[in-house]
């Protein structure tokens, strides 16, 4: 597999020509010539005559190097990011922006897009749909950029990704999935995500039959727009057609983002004595559903969705078995993954504000493969950056994303179906004990496709 680092990052390219700058070049312009008389009386014109040539050639030099493909380009690339720096998922926002940072670095260094420059404007929703909303519509109108990495959760892409059609601007998220958010929204709108019900399909019977499941019961965080879909909806969908009974399933118990209480639920879930449990949440709500199983004794195996999936959730209650569906995890074997982790993870523990022992989330892997993609857009496409060609570049990265097949991403090729969302490969991964075991692979798509 092909290190999608070295796939989206050109090789340096050689200097641009500083002659543009020189004394020769700025005196002679806009009729002020004059000013470089020679002393020993040598008129400006004999000047310029003599150093004809090199002004030209220096004038070549400059315009070659602004030029790919025959095509004037900016000397800046623009592109936009909507994370989550504030707020309850504060953790994976600052991750992103520490992830982006790198990218552009990384970019930067090598010799940036076709000569020119990336810049990376991150700005923050704190989760909030309308903040999300405000944050595209600024990046989008005034900053200018190409195209936007995020928003992050589904409750603010269900808000952000109409003003992505409004303002006709690539909108690509890195963590929304529940079902059904990029297809109402199209043909802006896309996901590096795969939906959650297609995931539950293998998460399920794997989850039954590793642990003899029969039974199970129900807690979801009805405040965050994917936990409450998987919870009243997905799942007991899919738990039905494996034939596994919901004992709660006339009364599925739940409780709102930033709850730190969580007691009262668990008791309910203790009495109703199920196999396993669903917990539907993301992993920083979902710490304190583990936590209090521990405390109450209610050890059984936990089933969930891609919000699941962090190493801090490990260590909550490491003797409950967690499973859950991911498309990047941080001990991901391989040389693109590898290489991704070992870069990222000593920058982001000497970030403030995140765990001294953090690790690459699969939101952050998401967000780098967003940013790589349109990259890889710009270069394949001609899009030169330019504000006079903004429209038509933003169309060209839309078309591009739109046809993608076989992207190296870090766990794998992607590309997207009809409805935006990520066509790639999956794992089930077992969490027990502090690691993250792979015991499925699976495809958001049939055998065959590219992207699988």
């Amino acid at each position: 597999m092909d290190d999608p680092t070295n796939a989206v990052i050109p090789p340096s390219q050689p200097a641009m020509a500083h002659g543009v700058h020189g004394n020769l070049y700025l005196d002679c312009a806009a009729d002020h010539c004059s000013k470089s008389i020679n002393r020993r009386g040598r008129s400006s014109m004999s000047r310029i005559k003599s150093n004809l040539p090199r002004v030209l050639g220096t004038v070549a030099a400059v315009t070659l190097s602004a030029m790919i493909g025959g095509q004037a380009v900016a000397q800046e690339i623009a592109i936009g990011a909507v994370v989550p720096s504030s707020g309850p998922f504060a953790e994976w926002g600052r991750s992103n922006t520490v992830t982006l940072k790198m990218l552009e670095q990384q970019t930067n260094d090598a010799g940036g897009i076709n000569g020119a420059k990336l810049k990376i404007t991150i700005l923050d929703d704190a989760a909030k749909p309308a903040q999300a909303a405000s944050s595209l519509r600024k990046l989008a109108g005034d900053e200018k950029v190409l195209a936007v990495a995020g928003p992050l959760t589904s409750s603010a892409a269900e808000v952000t990704f109409p003003v992505a059609n409004e303002m006709k601007v690539v909108s690509t998220s890195q963590a929304s999935s529940k079902p059904g958010v990029a297809k109402l929204n199209r043909p802006w709108a896309f996901r590096n995500t795969i939906d959650e019900g297609v995931l539950a399909k293998t998460t399920v019977p794997f989850y039954k039959k590793a642990f003899n499941i029969k039974t199970v019961a129900v807690i979801f965080d009805a405040k965050d727009a994917t936990a409450s879909t998987v919870g009243k909806v997905i799942m007991p969908a899919v738990l039905k057609a494996n034939d596994i009974i919901i004992a709660n399933e006339n009364d599925l118990l739940s409780f709102n983002t930033g709850d730190l209480d969580v007691s009262a639920q668990v008791t309910k879930l203790k009495a109703l004595n199920p196999d396993g449990v669903v917990v539907s949440a993301d992993y920083s709500q979902a710490i304190t559903v583990l936590r209090e199983m521990k405390r109450q004794g209610l050890i059984k195996p936990v089933v969930g969705a891609t919000q699941l999936i962090s190493s801090a959730i490990l260590k909550a209650a490491p003797e409950i078995p967690v499973i859950a569906p991911a498309t990047f995890y941080a001990t991901m074997t391989g040389p693109a993954p590898e290489k991704f982790t070992a870069t990222l993870t000593p920058l982001l523990r000497k970030e403030s504000g995140l765990p001294k022992d953090i690790e690459p989330s699969m939101y952050d892997a998401n967000i780098y493969e967003i940013v790589s993609m349109y990259i890889d857009a710009i270069k394949k496409t001609g899009v030169t950056g330019k504000p006079a060609d903004l429209e038509a570049d933003r169309t060209k990265i839309r078309d591009h994303l739109a046809k993608l097949e076989g992207f190296a991403g870090l766990g794998g090729p992607i590309g997207f179906n009809d409805d935006g969302d990520a066509i790639k490969a999956f794992y089930v991964l077992q969490g027990q004990n502090g690691a993250w075991d792979t015991k499925v692979k699976g495809c958001s798509s049939a055998p065959g496709h590219p992207a699988c």
